[in-house]
């Protein structure tokens, strides 16, 4: 279903809101929220109704409630309290009063493309030695192959307000491929061998399996290695290369001393706080990868890594991580790449991007304003994030 209001589209099916053309981020319930008071334009909407359709009836306060409000107010330029859309009707709910027109896509609005299906097609191939690796397919068009980073899996991160705005809307102008790495997801969990070696077969596995000829490669901090890897392996299969937030080398190679105690001190942490969202670990490394994320962001990241792997399997595969070491391959990327990283990104440095970038040839480097390793939805960041992955893919 497609909703127009003021310079305003929203479709249902790719899960995407545009205002005037530009993608507006939003998170998984604040668009339901926002399409539930589409659906009702015109009646009041009450805060129980509100609860029934949008958290299916779970205990939500009302300060979680105002938030979400708030956050579709924003989205759709309400802001400063104007109410020009969403109205609150005192003691009785909420209701939309911009008028709201359904159906075909009009002649003016030329950014909303076809829907694209909203339910991904999930697969398993065979990696070395019988590993089964899941993958997921979702969209049409050019093949984009995204290769494993850290935690994955497939089902969770399509809904999570983490990855989901991303993965969605890269399904929505290319067909994406994703995959869950071993001891990942859905994914194969016992597993003798975690190296970067086998998350490089892990790939290939992947690559083969979905019988793509040409396709791009987006690799995002450890994945980006590996695609850089593959990159260098098989140049004739590579069209383009998207890197973000990566290394060339893990705290191990690098030749710091501190980086290798920051390594040791970071594993002994996990160990002890995995999926605990109120343990020190989780603390430290929610600051670390996403210090402007929401409470609910926050939250949906601990229980990724719950859902994820166990603590030993992360332990494996932060020292694999660790020990990376792809310097010496960036001279030979022969295929066109773009290194996007967050200028102040305290996992990865801004200056990894810079020396990747330096030493791959004619690659160019954009630097986001974020803090967060990977642009969170609803900051400035993450539309540009978007803005020039789409650009540089229909290049």
């Amino acid at each position: 279903m497609l909703f127009f209001f003021n310079d305003y589209a929203l479709d249902t099916d790719r899960r995407e809101l545009r205002a005037a053309g530009r993608l507006v981020a939003l998170e998984p319930q604040v668009f339901d929220l926002l399409v539930h008071l589409l659906e009702n334009s015109g009646r009041v909407v009450s805060k129980d109704d509100l609860i029934a359709s949008v958290w299916k009836g779970r205990i939500v306060s009302d300060s979680t409630l105002d938030s979400r409000i708030n956050a579709a107010r924003k989205a759709v330029g309400d802001s400063g309290g104007a109410q020009r859309l969403i109205r609150t009707i005192p003691r009785k709910g909420f209701r939309f009063i911009g008028e709201v027109r359904r159906g075909e896509e009009p002649a003016e609005v030329g950014t909303i493309r076809p829907p694209i299906a909203d339910k991904q097609r999930i697969s398993f191939c065979h990696s070395d030695r019988g590993v089964n690796i899941a993958y997921a397919t979702v969209g049409s068009g050019p093949a984009l192959l995204k290769a494993a980073n850290w935690l994955n899996h497939l089902e969770y991160d399509w809904d999570s307000p983490l990855w989901s705005p991303l993965l969605r809307h890269l399904a929505g102008h290319a067909q994406l491929i994703r995959y869950d790495s071993r001891a990942n997801g859905l994914s194969d969990k016992a597993v003798d061998d975690i190296s970067f070696s086998a998350f490089t077969r892990d790939f290939d596995a992947v690559a083969d399996a979905t019988g793509i000829g040409r396709f791009a490669i987006l690799g995002m901090s450890q994945g980006a290695a590996i695609a850089i890897d593959y990159a260098v392996r098989h140049p004739e299969r590579v069209m383009k290369l998207i890197l973000h937030g990566a290394y060339a080398q893990g705290r191990n190679k690098c030749g710091s001393v501190e980086e290798r105690e920051k390594a040791e001190t970071f594993l002994g942490l996990l160990r002890h706080g995995w999926g605990d969202p109120h343990s020190a670990f989780m603390r430290a490394f929610a600051s670390l990868f996403i210090p402007n994320g929401s409470p609910e962001q926050i939250r949906w990241f601990a229980e990724l890594q719950r859902v994820t792997t166990t603590a030993d399997n992360a332990a494996r595969i932060r020292r694999a991580c660790d020990d990376i070491d792809v310097l010496d391959l960036l001279p030979r990327v022969t295929a066109p790449t773009i290194v996007l990283h967050c200028r102040h990104d305290n996992v990865v440095p801004l200056e990894q991007g810079r020396l990747i970038a330096a030493a791959i040839p004619n690659a160019r480097l954009v630097t986001l304003e974020s803090e967060n390793h990977v642009p969170l939805p609803g900051e400035p960041a993450f539309d540009t994030f978007l803005a020039e992955i789409e650009s540089f893919l229909g290049a």
